[in-house]
């Protein structure tokens, strides 16, 4: 192949890491359709807080930024990290996915290599992408290749980055397998692991997360039960991790646009081919349900302090889906406050790593987390583990009307009057 040009397509918490690490080593095109993504980037800032300005001005003069699909026309290999969400009816949503290989068939010329980390079900890239890709008049195997690399990026993660984290990849044939393997081998330090075959691939990552819902889902629904016997789970769960093979988990929400969102896609493929994902869809259902059981935990404490439920005010720390991170995707934190407001209470948020664009999109006006106000709130629940919150317990209680009630979904206190 000549002189490899990489063009990462969607430039988000996956694909703007993955392509400052590939410029590193090769001239890279950083695309997006969001011109206003592009032009941040252009001026060394990235929102998402996953690669510094230091590190985006060091390697400015091998990666260039852009929302112009002309601009593509160079590169030969083509690295899609586009989202796959789900739609209302919590079915695969592959409408970016089609659009950015619609977008490609315009592009690719006889050689390319176009490869796929979005996670998807096994059967997807070479069912909806390739023939989408095709219309350029090209054969995939015949004219151009196709692999498929799944993502395993971990937002807000400063420890395992992009390069330290092994990468499952795959090609349509051998050649081209080998091809992938060998330009994700060369930049990732981890290694690689290259599957027999692309469906493989992409059941490997799309299980990944299946199984992480399923065992979080066992763990919500220990929670719930012990909730009712009386008993803290999180002491259950460290009394049973003194066994070697017992695995840790706690109870929480499950959000983000990974855990909460692939396992439809693999339910999909399964009511597809006839069969019934029961275990998959009982533990979605479960996790699903956890902010509910937050809010009428949250209810049931206003009575036992006798406070008057209606009208109370309750303030609600973090916003985002996870700890130390500014994604807001698909949080379930706001389904707590959906809740809780169907009582008549009324919810503040605060959160310091949510920016104002998204407080903006989320439709909510924020209570600034450096100046809440003291003895202001009849509870106060810490929904997100960020490191800002990790303080003493009277330090939250402080926010609190007398007698003060602390709700921790998370675990960081020692003393809340209940937890999850």
């Amino acid at each position: 192949m000549r002189d490899k040009i990489v063009a990462v397509i969607g430039l988000g918490y996956v694909g703007l890491p993955l392509a400052c690490l590939f410029a590193k080593k090769y001239q890279v095109i950083g695309f997006d359709i969001n011109t206003a993504r592009i032009s941040e980037l252009k001026n060394n800032i990235d929102k998402t807080r996953e690669v510094s300005s230091d590190e985006l001005e060091l390697i400015q003069d091998r990666i260039a930024f852009s929302s112009d699909s002309q601009d593509l026309s160079s590169a030969n290999i083509f690295i899609v990290t586009v989202p796959t969400p789900i739609d209302d009816n919590n079915l695969p949503d592959m409408t970016p996915l089609v659009k950015a290989s619609r977008m490609l068939s315009q592009i690719i010329k006889k050689g390319d290599i176009v490869v796929y980390e979005s996670t998807v079900y096994p059967g997807a890239t070479e069912e909806v992408c390739v023939p989408e890709l095709e219309k350029s008049g090209l054969k995939m195997n015949q004219d151009f290749g196709v692999g498929y690399s799944p993502e395993r990026i971990n937002p807000g993660d400063k420890t395992r980055t992009v390069e330290t984290i092994l990468k499952v990849t795959s090609g349509s044939n051998e050649y081209y397998a080998d091809a992938v393997d060998e330009i994700y081998k060369s930049v990732i330090t981890a290694g690689t692991f290259k599957a027999s075959s692309i469906k493989v691939a992409e059941a490997s990552k799309v299980i990944e997360n299946t199984q992480r819902d399923v065992n979080i889902a066992l763990i919500n629904e220990l929670a719930l039960i012990f909730n009712e016997v009386g008993i803290d789970t999180r002491e259950v769960i460290e009394a049973a991790a003194t066994k070697w093979n017992f695995v840790k988990l706690f109870p929480g929400l499950v959000g983000g646009h990974c855990i909460g969102v692939d396992p439809y896609y693999l339910a999909h493929k399964a009511s597809s081919l006839g069969l019934s994902p029961n275990l998959i869809l009982i533990s979605r259902a479960i996790n699903n349900s956890m902010p509910k059981f937050v809010a009428e935990q949250t209810i049931k404490q206003l009575i036992k302090h006798d406070k008057s439920i209606k009208g109370s005010n309750i303030l609600i720390l973090g916003v985002t889906f996870k700890e130390n991170c500014p994604d807001v995707r698909n949080t379930k934190v706001l389904d707590i406050g959906n809740e809780l407001q169907k009582y008549g209470v009324k919810v503040s948020y605060s959160d310091p790593w949510v920016s104002q664009e998204d407080w903006e999109y989320l439709g909510i006006s924020p209570v600034e987390y450096g100046n809440l106000p003291v003895g202001n709130y009849d509870v106060v629940i810490i929904a997100v583990n960020h490191r800002e919150f990790k303080v003493k317990d009277q330090v939250v209680r402080n926010y609190c009307l007398e007698p003060s009630v602390i709700i921790d979904v998370k675990g960081v206190l020692e003393n809340p009057d209940w937890r999850l």
